[in-house]
């Protein structure tokens, strides 16, 4: 911190108190610092709550003092467990009465002035969305980037899948009381990569040199129960909720659907009409750094063009204004959602999400039975199938469908696996990825809200995964990801009560391929792919239908996917007139 004293209080443009202790309802002390202006008196208050260090310049404290300096009293805390705090982290259990604690602290300090606002992304988002559930309006107003809803669903599982690569390297990251890199940690000769092929995933922590109570409880838990239930899933709580909140999201990012449900979940059960009518949301081309504050046009390597810069640190601004000064900047006069469009590169504005008027269109899978890559003869479109030849291809775990970009977290410097809009052609030469598309199209087709998929399907294998992928394919062949999803057989049709599946006998999977806003222009192709793996980013399933993250051995799954009259398999795309 004598860096920051250096610079700002020899300057006299702020205050620093650091090193304060917030004292939790359990004794626990949380190492707390505070930026005030220069001149004594009551001032708004916002507040971020990090494991990532209070005290680190370039993630946290070079953003906050500029609030300092605008006028605004800051508090930024390490959670508990982490950096200067005491206590034990375990991931998630404790911001629910942690962040409470906090603000009742904040509202006994001299400089309080009775207004408290929230601010930061991914973990620190979910810091300010449990506390909110407790809190009620004291919040006056939260600001939540690339934040989740249910940790469970769009967090450490997804589809019944386990997000391998995001809780590999995070999970066992905040293991420690400083943010410590797994393979910094492992035994020599042993790499982050290296750690997604081990098995039994239970394991991972003492192969990379860990303990990590968290990973050994999320792998012990892979259903949706009490576990997950008891750490407060925001969804589930949404009229609990009594405070305006701007979401800031990605479609690349981990956490996308989480801020989408949060924005409608408030929006339609928020505990106030007032509540209810201030929501906003802000969806970008971007990962999990959301663009670097929406500064950037390039997202891994596809640059979007400069329509997509978007100042997002001049929307915080106004936002905290509005609610925490009560400046009437017309901020709350704008159009409720601000997406981005890509294809087309441009952002659209709209009251509500999904946008109205959405047509949800079926495009349905067709073959002659051979559409194995993209050199088979895979189709899709809107016509309903008749009698078709069925669709086989070989699952081996052992030589799983590597991730090639997609929705994961949270940058290819600290996570060995790919991230982001990617070419996908690579993959789709593998004979166990069936390829459908389009013909050229003849014009645009913007595709902007929730896709779903409906797949009939049979294994030879008491529980397997099935996969869908959504793709933007170039007049170049250019394949680039715009959605995905995936689906464990044994969560067919319950979360929380798996049950495996007939060998040879058809099911049906309705698969959640989240959002995306995408214009699939003139002269591309609209394709899908469908297989049973995309690792590391999920684990791979070993289809043996034992308990999940004991097996050390793997089975091979003979997979048919059926698109006829009676099992008519199909992409649900939300058109955009």
């Amino acid at each position: 911190m004598s860096k920051i004293k250096d610079s700002l209080v020899n300057k006299q443009t702020i205050r620093i108190l650091i090193n304060q202790k917030c004292k939790m309802r359990d004794g626990t002390e949380l190492a707390t610092d505070v930026y005030l202006p220069l001149n004594d008196g009551k001032y708004p208050t916002i507040l971020n709550r990090t494991p990532y260090d209070k005290a680190n310049y370039e993630l946290n404290v070079a953003h906050l003092i500029k609030y300092a300096q605008q006028g605004y009293a800051v508090v930024t805390q390490d959670v508990r467990g982490r950096y200067g705090s005491s206590g034990e982290l375990y991931a998630f259990i404790n911001e629910y009465n942690d962040g409470t604690d906090c603000i009742e602290w904040i509202t006994e300090q001299p400089w309080y002035n009775g207004k408290i606002g929230g601010v930061g992304g991914s973990y620190v988002a979910l810091t300010q969305w449990q506390a909110a559930q407790q809190v009620g309006n004291k919040f006056s107003a939260l600001l939540t980037q690339v934040g989740y809803s249910n940790t469970y669903h769009n967090w450490v599982y997804t589809g019944g899948a386990f997000q391998l690569a995001f809780n590999l390297s995070w999970g066992l990251a905040i293991s420690a009381r400083t943010h410590q890199r797994v393979f910094m940690y492992s035994p020599p000769g042993i790499n982050q990569a290296d750690l997604f092929y081990h098995l039994p995933l239970i394991d991972i922590p003492k192969k990379a040199g860990r303990i990590s109570k968290h990973w050994n409880d999320w792998i012990s838990h892979p259903s949706y129960d009490n576990y997950w239930k008891n750490l407060k899933p925001i969804d589930e709580n949404y009229s609990s909720i009594d405070t305006p909140v701007l979401n800031i999201g990605g479609w690349y990012d981990v956490f996308l659907q989480g801020n989408l449900n949060n924005f409608m979940g408030v929006q339609k059960y928020g505990k106030t009409k007032k509540t209810r009518e201030s929501q906003k949301l802000i969806v970008g081309p971007w990962i999990h750094n959301y663009g670097n504050y929406g500064s950037e046009t390039v997202t891994i390597k596809t640059d979007f063009g400069i329509n997509s810069l978007l100042d997002l640190k001049s929307e915080e601004k106004k936002w905290y204004d509005y609610w925490l000064k009560g400046i009437d900047n017309g901020i709350m006069d704008e159009p409720k959602v601000k997406i981005f469009v890509m294809g087309i590169n441009k952002w659209r504005e709209a009251e509500t999400w999904p946008l109205p008027n959405t047509k949800y269109t079926p495009y349905y899978i067709h073959s002659k039975g051979n559409a194995n890559s993209l050199f088979g003869d895979g189709l899709l479109n809107t016509e309903k199938p008749g009698k078709e030849k069925t669709d086989k291809y070989i699952y081996d775990p052992e030589h799983p469908v590597i991730t090639t970009g997609g929705s994961t977290c949270c940058s290819e410097d600290t996570v060995a696996t790919s991230l982001g809009p990617k070419d996908q052609r690579q993959n789709e030469a593998r004979p166990d990825v069936l390829v459908y598309s389009t013909e050229i199209l003849e014009e645009n087709i913007e595709v902007t809200g929730p896709i779903k998929a409906t797949i009939y399907a049979a294994s030879d294998v008491k529980d397997t995964d099935f996969t869908v992928k959504l793709v933007d394919v170039y007049p170049d062949g250019y394949a680039m990801n715009v959605a995905q999803g995936i689906q464990r057989a044994r969560y067919r049709e319950s979360w929380e009560n798996p049950s495996l599946i007939e060998p040879n006998k058809i099911y049906k999977y309705d698969i959640d391929l989240w959002s995306t806003s995408n214009c699939f222009q003139k002269g591309h192709k609209i394709r899908i792919e469908i297989s049973s793996s995309n690792f590391p980013q999920f684990d791979r399933n070993p289809n043996t239908g034992n308990i999940f993250g004991m097996d050390s051995e793997m089975n091979i799954a003979n997979q048919t996917i059926y698109h006829d009259e009676k099992f008519p398999s199909f992409i649900l795309l939300p058109i955009i007139d």
